[in-house]
C-alpha cells in the first residue's frame, strides 16, 4: 500500500521523466490554414524575419556563453572544495578546527552558490546535449527533483573503501541521484553527520565513527563530486561548440542534409526549452511547496520540500530561472531574441508584456527578506504572489507567444491550461 509520501514521489518522478524526456518533442497547439508552416504576421501574410540571425545570437551569445560560464564556475568550485578538504584533513591531524578551516568551508559554499546560480539559468536552456538520452548529461550535473541523500551517504562510504560490490569505485557509473550539484549541496551545507537513511539498508557502522572522521570522509567524496561536475561541464561545452557541435546543427537548419528541414523547426527547439519555466519553476518550485499541487504535507504549504533546502538557495534558483528565460526572450541584448521576432510579426503587445512581466517577477523575488522555506512558514501569501507573477509569464508563453510565432507547444505542455 502506498503512503501519501510514496505517491507524491512517484508522481514527481513520472512528471519529471515526462517533462525532461519530452524536450524537443512537440505536438500541434492549434490548427488552421497555414499554421506551423511558418510564422505569419498580423495581417496574415508571411514574414521575412531573420531566423538564422536569431539562431546565431542565441546559440553563440546566449547559450554557449552561459555554458562556458558554468564551466568556469565549476572549475572554481572544484578548487574551493579541494582547499576546504585539505583543511579538514589538517584539522583531523591536529585534533581541532581553525579559522582557516571556517574560511575555506565558507568559500566552498560560496563557490557552490556561484555555480548553482549559473546552472539554474542553463536549466532554461536544455537543448541538444542536455536533452539527449532522456536528459542523461543534465541529470549527471543536476538531477533534481530526483535526489537521494541516503544514496549519497552510501557513496561516501563506497568512495572511501574504493569499491562497490567488488568493483573499483567509479563515480561516472553511479546513479545521477547520488552525485552532481544536489549531492554537493547536501555534503557542504548539511551539518548533520549521521546518515539520512531511514530504511533497513544503512551504511554499516557510519554513525559510530568519530565526528572528525565523518567530516573528512564526506569532504573527500565532495571533492570527487565537484571534479565530476567539472568534467561533465566540459563535456557539455564540447558537445555544444565546434564544427560538429549541436550549435552548428541548429545553425545549419534549412540547408541540404540538415537535421532540420526548416529554420523555423530549429527556432521551435529553442522555444521548447523555455517551457521549463512552466512545469518546473512555476509548478515544481513554487506551486508544489505552496500546496497548490498535492505534496507530502497534503494540500498545504510544505517548506521542507523546497528545492535546495540545505543551502536555502531556493529563491536564487527561481530568480536565475527567470534570468535564463529573459536571456532567450531578449537575446540577452546582444542580438536578436524572441522579443524581436514577436515585434516583427506584429505582436508588440506580447513582446512588451512578457518582457515587463519577467522583469517584475525578478524584481519581486529579489525583494524577499527571508528564505523561501521561511516565507512559506510565515507569509505564504507572499509566495502565492510569486506564483501568480510567474504564471502571467507562462500563460502568455503557452498562448500568445506560441500563436503569434506559429510555434508548436512541447508535447508535455499541450492541453495544459493551468
Amino acid at each position: 500500500m502506498f503512503t501519501k509520501q510514496k505517491l507524491l514521489l512517484l508522481a514527481v518522478s513520472i512528471n519529471a521523466a515526462l517533462i525532461l524526456g519530452g524536450c524537443g518533442e512537440s505536438t500541434s497547439s492549434s490548427s488552421g490554414d497555414g499554421f506551423n508552416n511558418g510564422p505569419v504576421s498580423g495581417n496574415g501574410t508571411g514574414t521575412d524575419f531573420n531566423q538564422p540571425a536569431l539562431i546565431e545570437n542565441i546559440t553563440t551569445n546566449v547559450i554557449a556563453s552561459t555554458y562556458q560560464e558554468f564551466l568556469q564556475k565549476s572549475e572554481l568550485q572544484q578548487q574551493a572544495v579541494e582547499l576546504y578538504c585539505q583543511q579538514e584533513i589538517v584539522s583531523e591531524s591536529v585534533g581541532g578546527a581553525s579559522s582557516q578551516l571556517d574560511e575555506d568551508k565558507l568559500s566552498a559554499k560560496d563557490s557552490w552558490r556561484n555555480a548553482m546560480n549559473i546552472w539554474q539559468q542553463i536549466e532554461i536552456m536544455q537543448i541538444g546535449p542536455l536533452s539527449n538520452d532522456d536528459n542523461a548529461l543534465r541529470n549527471k550535473i543536476y538531477s533534481w527533483p530526483i535526489v537521494s541523500t541516503c544514496g549519497v551517504d552510501f557513496d561516501v562510504t563506497f568512495f572511501k573503501e574504493g569499491t562497490v560490490n567488488g568493483a573499483p569505485y567509479d563515480i561516472t557509473k553511479r546513479l545521477a541521484s547520488r552525485k552532481g550539484l544536489a549531492a554537493l549541496e547536501y555534503l557542504l551545507f548539511n551539518d548533520e553527520l549521521n546518515h539520512s537513511c531511514s530504511s533497513a539498508s544503512q551504511p554499516d557502522g557510519w554513525n559510530n565513527q568519530t565526528e572528525q572522521y565523518r567530516k573528512v570522509v564526506r569532504c573527500e567524496f565532495a571533492g570527487e563530486v565537484a571534479k565530476d561536475i567539472n568534467n561533465n561541464a566540459q563535456i557539455l561545452v564540447d558537445a555544444w561548440q565546434g564544427t560538429d557541435g549541436y550549435a552548428a546543427i541548429l545553425k545549419q537548419a534549412g540547408t541540404t542534409g540538415s537535421d532540420f528541414e526548416t529554420e523555423h523547426q530549429a527556432v521551435n527547439v529553442i522555444s521548447d526549452a523555455m517551457f521549463y519555466l512552466d512545469s518546473f519553476t512555476k509548478d515544481g518550485k513554487i506551486a508544489a511547496p505552496l500546496g497548490l499541487l498535492v505534496n507530502e504535507c497534503g494540500s498545504q504549504a510544505c517548506p521542507e520540500i523546497v528545492e535546495s533546502k540545505y543551502s536555502a538557495n531556493s529563491l536564487n534558483n527561481i530568480i536565475n530561472n527567470l534570468i535564463g528565460f529573459e536571456k532567450l526572450l531578449t537575446g540577452d541584448n546582444k542580438g536578436l531574441g524572441f522579443i524581436d521576432y514577436l515585434i516583427d510579426v506584429g505582436d508588440q503587445d506580447t513582446a512588451d508584456t512578457m518582457k515587463a512581466d519577467v522583469q517584475q517577477a525578478i524584481s519581486s523575488t529579489l525583494a524577499y527578506e527571508l528564505s523561501l522555506a521561511d516565507t512559506l512558514a510565515t507569509d505564504p501569501d507572499r509566495v502565492v504572489l510569486t506564483h501568480q507573477e510567474v504564471k502571467k509569464i507562462t500563460d502568455k508563453l503557452k498562448a500568445d507567444f506560441i500563436t503569434s510565432l506559429a510555434l508548436e507547444l512541447p508535447q508535455t505542455a499541450a492541453g495544459d491550461n493551468d
